[in-house]
């Protein structure tokens, strides 16, 4: 039962794993790893408490320990442009998408990750306190401070005039 729920989860850990990594293998490689750990470990799991939350919890603490052995082994190598592709990929995301998706990028990683986790994945604030360690009032400051960034970033000034200017432009290029 609690492998079926986790393989239908695979897809939001990816999108999760994506906050955390840019680069699409690295973050399946944390995919990977994450459901290596909570298999290994799925006689630890709570039945009644949310799967998500719990599989999200052990991806956010795997990355963590993987970014401060990292960072005790090979420092500098992140900074190498041998690692960097030669070619930037190709994208099928309008160019609105390219700059919310960059102004996404910028926020700083503790605004990112509960962005992604409420705005985008649709975690609850509760599951988003546990996932992330800190207190209900934390998430919502740093959800609110995210989206006013973002909109700050792309010059617009309120949510609904930027739903506003996506509509206007897939009107036009319809």
């Amino acid at each position: 039962m609690e492998q079926q729920q986790i393989v239908a989860l695979i897809p939001a850990l990816r999108a999760f794993a994506r906050t955390f990594l840019r680069d699409r293998d690295a973050a399946d490689d944390l995919v990977q790893e994450t459901l290596v750990k909570a298999l290994k470990s799925i006689h630890q799991f709570q039945p009644g408490t949310n799967m998500k939350s719990w599989l999200f919890t052990i991806m956010r603490n795997t990355f963590y320990s993987e970014v401060k052995l990292r960072r005790r082994e090979a420092p500098g190598i992140d900074d190498c442009i041998s690692s960097r592709p030669g070619l930037e990929p190709t994208q099928e995301w309008s160019v609105r998408g390219i700059e919310i998706a960059e102004a996404i990028d910028r926020l700083p990683p503790e605004q990112r990750e509960v962005l992604v986790l409420i705005g985008v994945l649709g975690t609850s604030y509760e599951d988003a306190v546990g996932i992330c360690g800190c207190a209900m009032g934390t998430i919502k400051s740093r959800l609110f401070r995210a989206r006013e960034r973002l909109l700050r970033e792309l010059g617009e000034s309120s949510a609904e005039s930027s739903a506003k200017t996506l509509e206007r432009q897939s009107l036009i290029s319809s």
